[in-house]
């Protein structure tokens, strides 16, 4: 899941952007929300059929509509409205599930759709059931229009993103139906962003990247003993001791082109003594100074090197006996261009002890990041500008993850492209009161309208 991201619209929007008899993204949303569609006790396929039904309703042959999955629990939705040419298609993201929220936790019910001060509350406002409805809206709307597209555009509303599901959408779309979403590039709604301060849009990006994720596990092993007898060697006590060793461990940054672009159009945004440590990284990437400067905030430190911390630790089996083992998991974030084996490399030296094995427990995978479209970029320039005049567009890297992952690794170039705006101060996103402002989904709506219709045509 991403930082960058938001969600949702009012009760009545303007005649111009739905349609008196089309049903308004505010009820998709609700909809939506209303939803439990959580992989611990929650379910996508209900959601997925009835709105399969609404793009039935509105004229979508029953061929271009697929519900799919592995099994009954937790399907996918892809509906594809079909172009006027054979151009390979563009696809749409977003996902349905949400993570966990309990009804202690929280101030209101958050499957429950609520207004209150102005801002709509429920689980997956932000992340990302927002997006997905501003998405479902505007294909609802061209299909009631009969806008013909200049090529296939398909919407894929998605299971299995946030987790415990059995099973990942949008992976198991590449491996078994890639034909439903295979595309010459995706538009992602759980990615980049219009970021606010105080309500105030301030500026734009296009997420282009994403950092890898991995998972690496330390293990130290003793065949244990009675606790009244206790030696040296103890695996809580040489495992506590390498953790200590990795706090304040930071690896080497590194700024490459892409990057020097961001930090140079962010110091002119930010001013000040940080924008100005960030213009001067940006001009040159050896700045050591800068970049101490530029690295106390944890959202820059995470733009600027691949970070590996502690989240995690097991140890010991009974209160009066020594360990037979102690574990602890490691969370890679990786930098585009990084080498995974190179960083537990450097890992394994911070560590300094031989008596920790060391497991990388997550797959290798390929990060590539996505080349600049000048294309979309043109088109994203134009539909931001139309919406909010004189917004700066910055492509950036996600520090998250999202399902664009995989459909970079299987060579589709993906983009992140959320347009419901989001206060920098009120990331919400997997936490509690989650919540996005009304205004702001209302300009959400249309700047997706605006966005789908430049790159459709």
């Amino acid at each position: 899941m991403t930082s960058l991201r938001a969600a949702f619209l009012a009760l009545s929007l303007p005649l111009v952007l739905c349609g008196q008899d089309a049903p308004t993204a505010r009820a998709l949303l609700k909809e939506m929300v209303d939803a439990d569609t959580t992989g611990e006790h929650g379910d996508t396929t209900p959601l997925v059929e009835s709105l399969a039904r609404r793009f039935r309703e509105a004229g979508v042959p029953a061929g271009d509509i697929a519900i799919v999955g592995p099994e009954a629990r937790h399907r996918n939705l892809i509906v594809r409205l079909r172009g006027r040419s054979k151009a390979k298609p563009i696809l749409v993201l977003a996902h349905l599930d949400v993570v966990e929220a309990k009804r202690e936790d929280w101030t209101r019910d958050p499957f429950k759709l609520t207004e209150d001060g102005g801002y709509y509350y429920g689980r997956g406002t932000q992340d990302v059931k927002g997006e997905a409805s501003v998405q479902a809206a505007a294909f609802l709307r061209m299909v009631r229009e009969g806008f013909k597209p200049s090529r296939d555009l398909i919407l894929a509303l998605t299971a299995g993103e946030e987790g415990g599901t059995f099973y990942n959408g949008v992976e198991w779309l590449l491996a078994n139906r890639r034909e439903l979403i295979d595309a010459e590039y995706c538009l992602n709604g759980d990615g980049g962003g219009v970021i606010a301060r105080k309500g105030v849009p301030r500026y734009r990006t296009l997420q282009t990247a994403e950092k890898g994720f991995y998972m690496l596990e330390l293990e130290v092993t003793d065949p244990g003993g009675h606790s009244s007898m206790p030696r040296p060697g103890n695996p809580i006590h040489v495992l506590g001791a390498a953790l200590g060793r990795l706090e304040g461990f930071d690896l080497p940054l590194r700024v490459d082109e892409s990057h020097r672009t961001f930090w140079a159009r962010m110091g002119e945004l930010e001013g000040g003594e940080l924008g100005a440590a960030m213009k001067a990284l940006a001009a040159n990437p050896g700045d050591a100074a800068a970049a101490a400067k530029v690295a106390q905030d944890p959202v820059a430190n995470a733009n600027l090197r691949t970070t590996v911390k502690a989240t995690l630790v097991k140890g010991g089996h009974a209160e009066n006996a020594l360990p037979q083992s102690a574990k602890a998991s490691l969370n890679i974030r990786l930098l585009p261009g990084d080498d995974v084996q190179e960083i537990i490399e450097l890992v394994r030296r911070r560590l300094a002890d031989s008596r920790i094995k060391l497991t990388l427990t997550s797959p290798p995978r390929p990060n590539p990041a996505s080349p600049l479209r000048p294309d979309l970029v043109a088109a994203l320039e134009r539909a931001t500008s139309q919406q909010w005049p004189g917004l700066p567009v910055i492509p950036c890297m996600d520090t998250g993850g999202s399902d664009g992952a995989f459909l970079r690794q299987a060579g589709i170039p993906t983009y992140g492209i959320s347009g419901i705006p989001q206060d920098e101060d009120d990331v919400r996103a997997h936490g509690r009161d989650e919540r996005i402002r009304i205004t702001d989904f209302d300009k959400g709506v249309e700047a997706f309208d605006r966005l789908i219709r430049e790159v459709g045509n």
